[in-house]
């Protein structure tokens, strides 16, 4: 079975928009992390242009499936601002800074945080929020869910 750090690395992964770099990762991610095969496969088998449209039909149109913790945590209030900042402060005291257009708190940003660093005190502050999003992902019947089941089983804590 492969670390948690591999596991996370790789759901992160699984969990950014499907673009021809992950179908180019996907034999590899399958390899890696046995625990995510019922994503892969799904994912190998769905045409390109399928897989990409249900990514943004799940992930973009409702908050209800967001990938940004903090959303969880707070909703669309200032309080997200300052846990946002925390987030930021929480890299840059590992050595590490947020580079590209997506907020901290992006759940595939803190994946790979946790699987560089080791680090998933973020991961499991946020687990209610985790636990909330797998739910909703379970009830919407996409394959996603799989990947944050595969996730939350990695952190402590009981699962709800």
């Amino acid at each position: 079975m492969p670390s948690d750090a591999v596991l996370h690395q790789a759901a992160a992964l699984c969990l950014t928009y499907p673009d021809d770099d992950f179908r180019t990762r996907l034999p590899l991610l399958r390899e890696a992390a046995p625990q995510l095969r019922e994503f892969t496969d799904h994912a190998a088998l769905t045409p390109a242009r399928e897989l990409e449209a249900h990514y943004v039909q799940v992930f973009d149109f409702k908050n209800r499936h967001s990938l940004y913790l903090s959303w969880w945590q707070d909703g669309d209030t200032r309080r997200r601002g300052m846990t946002l900042v925390r987030f930021k402060d929480v890299y840059r005291a590992a050595g590490l800074e947020m580079t590209g257009e997506e907020l901290p708190d992006f759940l595939p940003a803190v994946l790979e945080f946790a699987a560089r660093t080791g680090d998933t005190d973020l991961l499991t502050e946020h687990r209610a929020g985790l636990e909330r999003l797998r739910a909703a992902l379970t009830d919407f019947g996409t394959p996603y869910a799989s990947v944050l089941d595969a996730v939350c089983a990695t952190l402590p804590g009981v699962r709800r």
